[in-house]
């Protein structure tokens, strides 16, 4: 399925070379007239303002208001480029989608046009990928009865069904869905493009959220949020067996820091909010817009022991692999706790966490090549420490 899935979406990359969801709105006269802010898109699009006229033309009655939001808010590149079939063709496929679901009539009306209805996330590769991910998600989501069930579903079956994984080895962080497909591995940032138009292509709002950097250590993170009565996130391939609103980076979101952009959480918008979504594969691009939500996430802050260290654990194979072992600890008074550290195919921000107690020394012993290896490390007197650890593996 992911071969076919692939060239079906590399062929549709398309570019011109020149209330409730009511599913069909009602038509009125005046129709052609278009609205001042459409007009002045248009002169914006230059040579690629033949092609969308054509769609304005075409689209049917029912879907004007659809086109209409997409040439509003589409970036400045994709209306110089996309074509009149690609929109067109976005835009039945995404009402087709959302009339499968029995959720379908319960998603307002901009939730619909800005969450299910948009042909990407970010600035990945425009592609045609809406038919096929439709195709092969709604089997996926059969007898599904919320939005949020379903998003799970997917979470859960989808990318092992196009065998693409997390991995640091993919291309590039933006990719799309078909060059993910291609690699059969991707960023935090590819995963989350993925789950989002999987979700959107069978009614389900979606959109992706992130942090430029986290708060309490280094590195970034991208997850998804799916609308179900409200807004819920998920990582993208990592369902927890808990549901929605769980996940291993929840402590560290809920430690953002609004007053300051680079700790900021954000949701991506595709109409124009006034903020951008940073990408931080592309730091100086401003075409994405964003939504502030750090407040929904650090509302559900932890409230860490002022008398402990959160001590972060890894182990790396010489060569510098991660090494996915499980360990041991030992401590003072015969303490004694067990975990497992996180190999190459998790997020480089998943990290074996404990809270232990300042100033005191541990032992981490794990096995490798047939040996039990021992490391002796001291938590300090910091509020967070990491243990790097090398093993003979």
């Amino acid at each position: 399925m992911a071969k076919s899935l692939f060239i079906v979406l590399i062929v549709g990359t398309v570019f011109s070379v020149g209330g409730a969801v009511a599913i069909a709105q009602d038509s009125s006269p005046g129709q052609d007239r278009l609205p001042a802010v459409i007009e002045s898109r248009l002169q914006e699009a230059g040579e690629n303002q033949r092609e969308l006229r054509s769609a304005l033309e075409d689209v049917k009655y029912e879907h004007r208001r659809a086109l209409e939001f997409l040439i509003e808010h589409m970036p400045l590149a994709d209306l110089q480029s996309l074509s009149a079939k690609y929109l067109l063709e976005n835009i039945e496929l995404a009402y087709q989608g959302i009339n499968e679901v029995p959720w379908g009539r319960q998603i307002p009306e901009q939730i619909f046009f800005n969450d299910i209805l948009p042909y990407a996330n970010v600035d990945e590769t425009r592609e045609a990928w809406r038919r096929q991910m439709m195709e092969t998600c709604l089997p996926l989501i059969k007898g599904c009865e919320t939005p949020g069930e379903a998003a799970q579903k997917l979470n859960r079956e989808l990318f092992p069904l196009v065998n693409v994984r997390y991995s640091t080895s993919r291309k590039k962080a933006n990719q799309s869905p078909a060059e993910s497909m291609q690699q059969n591995v991707a960023s935090c940032t590819g995963l989350s493009i993925i789950l989002t138009d999987a979700c959107r292509s069978v009614g389900i709002p979606s959109r992706l959220v992130g942090t430029p950097s986290w708060t309490n250590k280094r590195g970034n993170h991208t997850w998804v949020e799916v609308w179900d009565d409200g807004w819920q996130f998920t990582g993208a391939a990592e369902p927890s067996g808990q549901g929605l609103n769980h996940g291993w980076f929840q402590n560290d979101a809920s430690m953002a820091d609004d007053t300051k952009p680079m700790n900021r959480i954000y949701a991506v918008s595709f109409a124009k909010t006034g903020i951008y979504f940073p990408m931080v594969w592309s730091r100086n691009k401003q075409t994405v817009s964003g939504v502030n939500v750090t407040s929904r996430y650090t509302t559900k802050r932890v409230n860490w022991d002022a008398t402990k260290t959160r001590v972060l654990i890894s182990i790396n194979a010489k060569t510098g692999e991660r090494l996915a072992k499980e360990i041991t600890l030992k401590g003072p008074q015969g303490a004694k706790l067990t975990g497992q550290t996180r190999g190459e195919s998790a997020d480089m921000n998943d990290i074996l966490m404990f809270e232990l107690p300042r100033n005191q020394n541990w032992q981490v012993t794990w096995e490798a090549a047939g040996q039990t290896l021992t490391e002796k490390c001291e938590t300090g007197d910091t509020e967070q420490t990491w243990w790097k650890l090398e093993s003979v593996d």
